[in-house]
């Protein structure tokens, strides 16, 4: 099994893991200090990781150009407005809508990884992000087929089009990363996922720090105060991140975000094992539809 596969399936457990902590700490923190608290606790992380690859294995950092930069701000400024739309989408209608109109992401990154990174994917894969689609909208409204028409009519509802320019907007960040990571041509893979990200992390905690201490100073203190529920989000964006970054700097990232669709049925599995829940049949069909979809990209690539 290529490596890039197992370090997707982490990173899409730990953004799941990720997601429903960051919608918990929405009661105390506003969207824009809920998005925060994954780089304000996150960069240092990823900093850590790259100074434990270098001086604790010897590693080198590659050589960073003014391009290599670029790339990375716009991935990190591509993020932090995505993340936004997405909380905003939550919020605006409910989870389940921003959940399927974000997840487009894939269907984008595909078109950006075809027309801009010229790395186009077979038929079949195309067939499987369509079919992960499926799976993902299925159970995002817990298998209640009626539901999904209904969240799938809902195209002109804000919250709709606020997640579906949240997931267009994330597969500018993914296709950018993917061009970055690709313009450094020192160390192995490990290294140079790292320093994308950290520098990615970097950029990120000074813009967002200096937007809300220009807009919303409180929320500064909030994200202070609250550490012990905010902290969490960090590590587990910055694991997440981590693993992004790193299957990116190894495979084609629309592939990668395809794979990463199988972050839903992890919900599925958690809610089925650790809350006890009873299944519908609907949701054992999305999940057959995520992880068909997911062999068919495979099968594909």
């Amino acid at each position: 099994m290529p490596l890039w596969i197992p370090i997707t399936i982490f990173a899409a457990l730990c953004q799941n893991i990720r997601t429903t902590m960051q919608q918990k700490i929405r009661g105390i923190l506003s969207v824009d200090g809920a998005n925060f608290v994954r780089y304000l606790y996150g960069a240092p992380l990823a900093l850590g990781m790259l100074a434990f690859l270098v001086w604790g294995t010897g590693r080198q950092v590659p050589t960073l150009t003014l391009a290599f930069l670029g790339l990375v701000a716009i991935a990190g400024v591509a993020q932090i407005v995505a993340t936004s739309l997405m909380i905003h989408a939550f919020a605006l209608r409910n989870y389940a809508v921003g959940t399927v109109y974000s997840k487009t992401e894939t269907v984008f990154v595909a078109l950006f990884a075809t027309f801009i990174s010229l790395e186009p994917l077979h038929l079949l894969s195309w067939a499987g992000i369509l079919v992960c689609l499926g799976g993902v909208a299925i159970l995002s409204v817990r298998g209640n087929f009626s539901s999904v028409r209904s969240v799938l009519a809902d195209l002109t509802h804000k919250g709709a089009l606020f997640g579906i320019l949240s997931g267009a907007i994330f597969a500018v960040a993914a296709g950018t990363i993917r061009e970055a990571s690709k313009l450094l041509t020192e160390g192995d893979f490990l290294v140079r996922g790292i320093t994308t990200l950290a520098c990615m992390n970097t950029i990120q905690i000074v813009l967002m720090a200096a937007y809300l201490a220009y807009r919303d100073r409180p929320q500064l203190g909030k994200v202070w105060f609250n550490w012990r529920s905010s902290i969490w989000v960090g590590i587990f964006s910055v694991l997440g991140s981590a693993g992004w970054a790193l299957a990116m700097t190894l495979e084609n990232a629309a592939l990668v975000r395809a794979v990463g669709q199988i972050e839903l049925v992890f919900t599925f599995i958690a809610s089925h094992l650790v809350l006890k829940e009873r299944p519908s049949p609907g949701e054992w069909f999305g999940s057959v539809l995520v992880v068909g979809g997911v062999v068919l990209i495979l099968i594909g690539r």
